[in-house]
């Protein structure tokens, strides 16, 4: 009896240990997604960056003017032509993963960032992805962001 529970014990610690290797594994293949994005932006490589993004991908931003808030939405395509065009190095994004949780095929990405804009700081704010896996690729369904001058973390 007392090696049957050995056993099912072993088996459970196994089993939980793969899943939560499999969980680290997910949210590394998560933020590759997201890095490329930011790579892209750095680059000026707009292919690069398309490459994280899904086709029908929704961004927005919110915004807040004379204690007015706002939420703009933007396009792919725009931010993808911005990005075209600027010399390498201009779209310098810093961000921290600091929440990642994975559902199966849904994954939801918390970042704080810092941008700066040519070497000089321009804003800060929080970026709130949305993921799904598509085939073996974890694509940006949409994005949302906040932006202020400060309170900024480090």
């Amino acid at each position: 009896m007392i090696r049957i529970l050995t056993f099912l014990i072993v088996l459970l610690l196994s089993g939980a240990s793969l899943n939560a290797q499999t969980v680290a594994s997910e949210e590394e293949a998560v933020k590759g997604s997201i890095r490329r994005l930011f790579s892209g932006m750095f680059q000026a490589d707009s292919s690069l960056a398309a490459s994280a993004f899904d086709r029908a991908c929704i961004m927005q931003t919110i915004k807040t003017a004379n204690g007015q808030t706002s939420v703009q939405t933007g396009s792919v395509n725009s931010f993808l032509s911005m990005i075209a065009g600027a010399p390498r190095q201009r779209y310098d994004e810093r961000i921290v993963f600091t929440y990642i949780h994975v559902d199966g095929p849904l994954a939801s990405v918390w970042t704080d960032y810092q941008f700066y804009n040519g070497g000089v700081f321009s804003h800060c704010g929080v970026n709130s992805f949305q993921l799904a896996k598509k085939g073996a690729e974890w694509k940006i369904v949409y994005l949302i962001d906040t932006r202020r001058k400060e309170p900024c973390k480090k």
